[in-house]
């Protein structure tokens, strides 16, 4: 009898989630940036289902940005064109800052969210810890020291410069943990959708929560 009263507490609670979810306006955002280096425009859906349109100009990063959103169950557009021709730091960086705009957008006041999110993901021989605060206040540890510069054409230093842009312009704390890894994709993959599922349950509602989970009273930054 306990544990079929806990599975329907466990199912009334998400009935719960669903309905403030429903009864709420979409936690939606659209967010441009034009400047003499790129142009980047992102559609995010934080309440999705993984659906992605991905176009940077930059193969690997579209990769990792479909992936992201699969695993954090966004729906994600992103389109970018930069001046990749000298290389892919600004393209990367600069989608960094608009898709952390449109988190930033998306949650508005924050209210109600659960804000802490932790996940550890495996892939291969790789493993990588991500743990998220949606605080209001920015900050990045990044602990993925990579072995080899490229994957393909990739400058593999470019993640934390993504990650660093990110996170400043959503406001939140990041810490991105490598456990174990010698293949420089599977490392970067498991960086990506560890925070993706850090973010999604970040970001999901709590039911218990009323306003900002915060004793300040407000995750403003």
């Amino acid at each position: 009898m306990a544990a079929k009263r806990k599975i329907e507490s466990a199912g009334q609670s998400n009935a719960r989630v669903v309905a403030a979810v429903a009864d709420n306006p979409p936690r939606a955002a659209q967010v441009e940036r034009k400047t003499r280096e790129t142009q980047v425009s992102v559609e995010l859906r934080i309440d999705g289902s993984g659906r992605s349109e991905i176009s940077t100009g930059v193969p690997f990063l579209d990769h990792m940005l479909e992936s992201f959103a699969r695993h954090g169950f966004f729906d994600l557009k992103v389109n970018a064109r930069g001046d990749v021709h000298i290389d892919d730091h600004h393209t990367v960086e600069d989608v960094g800052i608009v898709v952390g705009r449109a988190f930033r957008q998306a949650l508005g006041d924050r209210s109600g969210i659960r804000r802490f999110g932790e996940a550890t993901v495996p892939l291969d021989e790789a493993l990588c810890t991500a743990v998220v605060d949606i605080s209001g206040r920015s900050y990045l540890s990044y602990e993925v020291p990579i072995a080899r510069e490229r994957v393909g054409n990739f400058q593999t230093d470019l993640v934390h410069d993504f990650m660093k842009a990110l996170s400043d312009e959503a406001g939140m704390n990041l810490h991105l943990i490598l456990r174990a890894g010698r293949n420089p994709h599977h490392v970067i993959e498991t960086v990506f959708k560890s925070f993706a599922r850090a973010m999604d349950q970040a970001t999901s509602i709590e039911p218990r929560v009323s306003g900002a989970l915060s004793t300040k009273g407000t995750l403003a930054s």
